[in-house]
């Protein structure tokens, strides 16, 4: 099939035109195409660069058909690329179907034994485990590697780190060796300057930041993916931890903070991206409710989309709209910088050159 779309590309806002032939782009015009889209906008395939397909509120999800229904949640909001940040199961089976969005997987997480949600994560016995561990993952992942950085001790009564700085600098390095990118769950405050002095690549939720963490950040060209609609649930959270009451005061003063923290990390230059957490607390599909949170800690409204497509696309060396990419496309009769109303609803999703209404 061969297909023609006609409109508005962002962020420069200049006409485009495009054809599809087997699934590619083409920017030559191309014969006895049908024109499925004229007169709105044209976008790449959006991005949820936190996602988790195959993780559901009690772990891992027994049953590969609701993967595929999670992932056709996220298709039908036009999030065509998935970088899902750590998945108890191996979904790898997605990847023959043409009709579901990439995924860009970072494998298991990696945590200590009670020191994360029940059946999410590889537990480790030793922290000296960490950087076979981490090299394992890369291994078996799409580039990217899941640590946890810090989570309740129960012990201690609140959050703490889980790993020494000389045991993450051998676990960071040992991805970069084997060629991918690490990430880290990180709530609190203390776990951070460890993190980043080591060479992480990217922070997910960063509520504990602090004008050095950022200034840290900044130095080392660490990434945040900030999940702010997942950060609404911090007050559940603590109204839950009855036991924990040092805990429990720390997650509300996070949550507070949190707005103010992320807009100082945007105003310093840390680069964000949009992504929802989605498969555990955050149901799928929701990308364009962080793309309108984003806007609410002071990116404009075509930041805030870029942050969940074009950019985030560069980001993650994916392909946006090009001569010879694959035809993942998203397109409105609206601006979708007017809000959530436009692009929850695409007009046109386009996924390996196949239509989707």
């Amino acid at each position: 099939m061969r297909l023609h779309l006609r409109g508005r590309g962002l962020p420069d806002e200049e006409p485009v035109e495009w054809w599809i032939v087997d699934g590619q782009l083409s920017a030559e015009p191309v014969a006895d195409a049908e024109t499925v889209f004229d007169g709105g906008w044209i976008l790449p395939g959006l991005v949820d660069a936190h996602c988790h397909v195959g993780l559901g509120e009690h772990g891992a999800i027994d049953d590969i058909e609701e993967c595929v229904e999670q992932a056709k949640v996220e298709r039908d909001v036009g999030a065509l690329l998935l970088r899902d940040a750590g998945s108890p199961i191996d979904t790898r089976s997605l990847d023959d179907h043409d009709d579901l969005p990439r995924i860009i997987r970072a494998g298991r997480h990696l945590a200590k034994p009670k020191r994360y949600q029940r059946g999410f994560a590889i537990e480790l016995d030793d922290e000296s485990q960490l950087p076979d561990a981490v090299a394992e993952q890369a291994r078996f992942g799409d580039g990217w590697v899941k640590l946890v950085g810090d989570w309740i001790d129960r012990e201690v009564g609140d959050l703490a780190p889980l790993w020494s700085d000389d045991v993450l600098k051998a676990a960071i390095d040992a991805a970069h060796d084997n060629g991918a990118r690490v990430t880290a769950h990180v709530f609190s405050e203390d776990a951070l300057p460890g993190l980043i002095k080591a060479g992480i690549d990217c922070i997910e939720h960063g509520t504990g930041l602090t004008d050095d963490t950022i200034d840290l950040m900044v130095e080392h060209g660490t990434a945040l993916v900030p999940t702010l609609i997942n950060i609404e649930n911090f007050p559940g959270i603590a109204d839950n931890a009855t036991k924990f009451p040092a805990y429990a005061r720390h997650m509300r003063d996070l949550h507070q903070k949190c707005p103010a923290r992320i807009a100082a990390a945007r105003e310093a230059g840390v680069p964000l991206y949009a992504g929802t957490d989605a498969g555990s607390m955050v149901a799928h599909g929701r990308i364009a409710d962080e793309i309108e949170a984003l806007k609410g800690v002071g990116m404009s409204p075509t930041d805030a989309l870029g942050a969940a497509c074009w950019n985030a696309r560069e980001w993650l060396g994916r392909p946006g709209i090009a001569h010879g990419a694959s035809a993942d496309l998203v397109c409105y009769r609206d601006d979708p910088r007017a809000g959530a109303d436009v692009v929850n609803h695409p007009d046109l999703v386009i996924l390996q050159g196949k239509v989707f209404r």
